[in-house]
């Protein structure tokens, strides 16, 4: 978990489950960025976790998860909020929708409809884009695809390019949302 003003250390994860720590580590470093020099107030999420039992003697902690998550990060800039979350994929053609749960695509409905900013950030060809979740929930009603391709993503999304600091300015897409929205 990430909680705010606790600095974590940046590792190269190679399993599958932890696909999109890379990422999420170049969000959190922006995030910090954009709160220091007061641009934006956003931050992850923690995961709502329940403990049963904790064993003092040798540190364990036995615990669940108290409820299914929805997207990674909120929070809110130029007045507007913002609701998203960090996707990642390895494959080079395409997008799985099965990276986005039912949850969340519903959490993004709710975010729209009350007048907030919803997207993902998505990594894909060591490339990264900033997909509206209007266009996202679009492109999920007309079309029966089971991924969203990458063509698509590189028409229908804005790219993200890397800079020095922050390295990924995902704020300048959201700048772009905001235009669009007015």
């Amino acid at each position: 978990m990430n909680y705010p003003g606790i600095k974590k250390e940046y590792h190269k994860y190679k399993t599958f489950a932890n696909r999109g720590m890379d990422l999420e580590y170049l969000i959190n470093q922006a995030n910090e960025y954009y709160l220091s020099s007061d641009k934006a107030v956003i931050y992850k999420k923690p995961t709502p976790i329940g403990i049963k039992k904790t064993n003092y003697k040798n540190g364990t902690i036995d615990g669940f998860f108290q409820s299914q998550s929805t997207l990674d990060y909120n929070g809110v800039y130029k007045g507007y909020y913002l609701d998203f979350d960090a996707k990642e994929t390895n494959l080079r053609t395409s997008f799985p929708l099965a990276n986005i749960h039912a949850h969340q695509l519903e959490h993004i409905k709710r975010v729209i409809n009350h007048k907030g900013i919803a997207f993902l950030i998505i990594s894909i060809n060591t490339e990264f884009y900033l997909l509206d979740g209007k266009i996202l929930l679009n492109f999920i009603s007309n079309n029966e695809r089971k991924s969203i391709p990458y063509d698509f993503i590189k028409e229908n999304a804005i790219k993200i390019e890397l800079k020095a600091s922050p390295t990924l300015d995902y704020l300048k897409a959201v700048d772009i949302l905001i235009k669009e929205e007015k």
